[in-house]
């Protein structure tokens, strides 16, 4: 899908888009409990579709009213030989491993080319002394074996998303289990938006000191009844906009939220002015808006970029090649992009999204203050689908070419 975008003058009202990171987080507590939840305010994301398919290979029931999801849950029935498709989502992925091998044994994850080459390395090391093994092959990842409650220690310089699939997975072992999250903690409000929903299910987690957590086994989720928040990630691109000239009144936000990617806006603040220094460990599913936004600003220097390159794309690299064409020649090191000053151009040629939702965004941003072609844009379908129909009510400019 190619987006032709013109230079266009946006002003008008948005109510955020629900919190994907909550969404799936909810479905999962949802399909564990014994009983009925209401989860109201979902969004047909990608990513939220592939867990309400793993939520039905767990054997939850799912009906769908409008926004509002009502699910039966599987309590302590198991199934086995599931099959889990994740799509290209992989929260998805790391969240329901560890759940199937507590309700499963034996069962095949798969997904998109992308998805299964960014793999699941963490589980391969600890799960194997946990009873359970994992296979990779091309296309698809088999678990088998019943997860065994323990100790578990898990580098904190990994994905957030292995210490939320083992927090999912051990209160329904039949003894208590510890999970210790050796320093330092990358991305900890992930975790944080884990803890809360498992307490509002019933589950109790107890952190015993920094970054150690306790987990009772034997217990019981309890069914949902709530609604899911905004989402900061995907509002970080509206307000970047803003700082760009835009008029956009965002409602829908908690701005108490635990969600950590609420710092976008003392980010955009720091980059307002020049020699800004930011380091994105803690929010790196910000890094592609905060690049566009330097580089229409300021420039910016910004640090704990590595994990960017195990995401839907290199983002570090893709967010380089394409702002590249808008004349801007960002510096990818290791662990660090510097966006130098500069001014933005119109680009002369399409830009390419790299099959990245995040970046048809990031790069969205920029066109509507210079105009432009993306390709590629129905990336944006995994997490925000109604992206381009919420800018055009408030006046973006935009032809949608499905060719």
């Amino acid at each position: 899908m190619i987006a032709k975008i013109s230079k266009s003058r946006l002003k008008g009202d948005l109510k955020a888009v629900p919190s994907k990171s909550f969404l799936h987080r909810m479905l999962i507590c949802a399909a564990l409990s014994e009983g009925e939840s209401r989860i109201g305010n979902f969004i047909k994301s990608e990513d939220i579709l592939a867990s309400i398919d793993c939520i039905k290979s767990l054997g939850a029931e799912v009906t769908e009213e409008g926004d509002v999801l009502r699910i039966r849950g599987t309590g302590g029935k198991t199934v086995s030989d599931a099959v889990f498709c994740c799509r290209e989502s992989g929260s998805t992925l790391r969240f329901f491993i560890p759940v199937a091998t507590a309700k499963c044994g034996s069962s095949v994850f798969t997904g998109s080319e992308r998805l299964m080459e960014r793999g699941v390395g963490i589980y391969e090391k600890i799960l194997p002394g946990k009873g359970v093994s994992v296979t990779k092959k091309s296309g698809n990842i088999r678990v088998s074996g019943r997860l065994v409650p323990g100790r578990y220690e898990i580098p904190g310089d990994i994905s957030s998303q292995y210490i939320t699939g083992l927090l999912f997975a051990l209160p329904l072992l039949s003894g208590d289990s510890e999970i210790c999250v050796i320093p330092p903690v990358e991305s900890r409000a992930y975790i944080d938006i884990t803890l809360s929903v498992l307490k509002l299910a019933g589950i109790d987690v107890k952190e015993t000191s920094r970054n150690c957590f306790s987990i009772k086994g034997n217990s019981k989720y309890r069914p949902l009844n709530m609604d899911a928040e905004g989402d900061w990630s995907n509002a970080a691109f509206l307000y970047a906009m803003n700082g760009l000239g835009a008029e956009i009144r965002i409602s829908g936000l908690n701005e108490t939220s635990v969600q950590g990617d609420r710092i976008c806006l003392e980010c955009f603040k720091q980059l307002d002015s020049p020699s800004a220094v930011i380091d994105i460990n803690g929010c790196i599913d910000l890094g592609p808006v905060l690049f566009a936004y330097a580089s229409a600003k300021h420039g910016g220097r910004f640090t704990g970029t590595e994990r960017l390159r195990i995401k839907e794309s290199d983002r570090a690299a893709a967010m380089a090649e394409e702002l590249l064409k808008f004349g801007i020649r960002a510096e990818v090191k290791d662990n660090e992009v510097i966006i130098p000053a500069g001014g933005i151009k119109a680009p002369v040629e399409r830009l390419s999204g790299h099959n990245d939702h995040r970046i048809v965004m990031a790069l969205s941003v920029l066109l509507a203050f210079t105009g432009g072609e993306i390709s590629g844009a129905e990336a944006v379908r995994k997490s925000y689908p109604g992206f381009f129909e919420d800018l055009r009510r408030i006046g973006l400019d935009v032809e949608i070419n499905e060719g």
